[in-house]
């Protein structure tokens, strides 16, 4: 699989005028959370909520803030936790704000494909 990125948007929830630039991140399946720079998270209002301990590839504990934001990339929007990223850390685009966005992630052709929503329902 190819190095895959995409320009998100981080919009603050509670104030939907104050957002982000466009942030370049690298798509990553293996990620479950989006992590954001934290100083272009707090410059719009959005707080840190929690701490959340994360294992990297290397099999490195960290343990980074979280918070909630609406997330935008290629047209598509959904609300989901985001990390604080520190100096040092990624910006990432996790399979939580993919399954959000109701897309599949075409690494071949460096894109979404947009997909159905899926439901489990029982009917009487």
């Amino acid at each position: 699989m190819s190095k895959f990125m995409v320009n998100l948007t981080a919009i603050n929830p509670k104030e939907e005028d104050r957002c982000t630039p466009p942030i370049e991140v690298m798509v990553d399946t293996g990620s479950e959370l989006s992590w954001l720079p934290k100083k272009e998270l707090l410059a719009i209002g959005v707080t840190p909520r929690g701490k959340k301990r994360f294992s990297t590839a290397t099999k490195e504990i960290v343990e980074r803030e979280f918070g909630y934001a609406i997330l935008t990339a290629e047209g598509y929007s959904t609300n989901d936790d985001v990390v604080f990223a520190e100096e040092g850390d990624m910006s990432l685009l996790g399979v939580r704000t993919i399954e959000g966005f109701s897309v599949m992630v075409d690494s071949i052709g460096h894109r979404f494909v947009a997909t159905t929503t899926l439901v489990c329902y029982i009917t009487k």
